[in-house]
């Protein structure tokens, strides 16, 4: 029996997976992809998941070495500040998120002080990184298409894709927010067909395929190369490149795109707070016809 551990935290609410992976003989985790609850109507938030996390870590009498995040979401907030202030742990990203903050820096009118070099994390990752848990290695791959910044954990013969695929009967991920290519996300999720094909695939988000009662984010590399709706073995880059633009334009954006967003690329913190100790959030008007 295997001393690595998964286990799964879903928000219904965001359709997002959380993971919390550790070897647990050396008592040693990392987070993966947090959500903080975002009211959008309110503006409240809630830390019920990311309570449910620090519960069973503590529980489990874990350290918490890494809070990875595959990508800047922009479908829910993270709680890595949060969890990071009850558990430790270091906030990670891929190195290419300066580019996603130099995308996003004018459209949100980030004053000039907004850094856009990646400081908000406390590491910054590339393709060939690799970071201790316990006896297992984490092994880095950078997955960029849906944004410039994605990447995938490979923990033993786990993979963690974020956003680039989803289950084989759902698709593969939208590439048109800026930054986003569906060439480059073609090689991408190529470079994850490439990996053994008994490497389980842990997908970022599940939104119940037509047809299917249940959730489900967790496949195979040869359950997705035979088996995707979007892409497999036998689709050509030109046919899904042509697919993906198409079916891109006629979808709308992420509700919580803008609370999401500016608040990811800064590692989870809000703006600096007001005279009043409230954060505010800017609304851009018309910055995604």
């Amino acid at each position: 029996m295997t001393n690595l551990k998964i286990k799964s935290f879903f928000d219904e609410v965001t359709n997002t997976a959380t993971y919390v992976v550790a070897d647990s003989y050396e008592n040693e985790c990392v987070i993966i992809d947090s959500v903080l609850g975002f009211n959008m109507s309110s503006g409240e938030t809630s830390t019920a998941l990311a309570d449910d996390i620090i519960e069973y870590i503590n529980t489990k009498q874990w350290q918490c070495l890494w809070i990875l995040e595959t990508h800047a979401h922009a479908d829910h907030l993270t709680a890595s500040p949060y969890l990071q202030k009850a558990l430790g742990g270091k906030i990670a990203i891929g190195k290419h998120i300066v580019d996603v903050q130099k995308i996003f820096k004018p459209i949100f009118n980030f004053s000039a002080e907004f850094a856009t070099d990646g400081r908000q994390f406390d590491q910054l990752l590339i393709e060939g990184d690799s970071l201790k848990l316990g006896s297992f290695t984490i092994e880095v791959l950078h997955t960029p298409g849906h944004t410039p910044a994605c990447l995938t954990y490979i923990i033993d013969s786990n993979a963690f894709v974020g956003d680039t695929l989803f289950m084989p009967d759902y698709g593969t991920a939208r590439c048109d927010f800026p930054g986003g290519d569906a060439e480059t996300l073609y090689h991408s999720i190529h470079k994850i067909f490439a990996l053994p094909e008994n490497t389980c695939i842990y997908m970022g988000h599940d939104y119940k395929a037509e047809g299917r009662d249940d959730y489900v984010w967790q496949s195979s590399v040869a359950e997705q190369k035979s088996q995707n709706i979007h892409i497999n073995s036998e689709v050509s880059v030109e046919e899904y490149v042509a697919f993906r633009n198409k079916r891109d334009q006629g979808l709308a954006m992420p509700k919580l795109i803008l609370p999401s967003v500016q608040v990811n690329i800064s590692a989870g913190h809000f703006p600096q707070a007001a005279d009043n100790g409230l954060h505010y959030l800017t609304l851009p008007i018309d910055a995604f016809k």
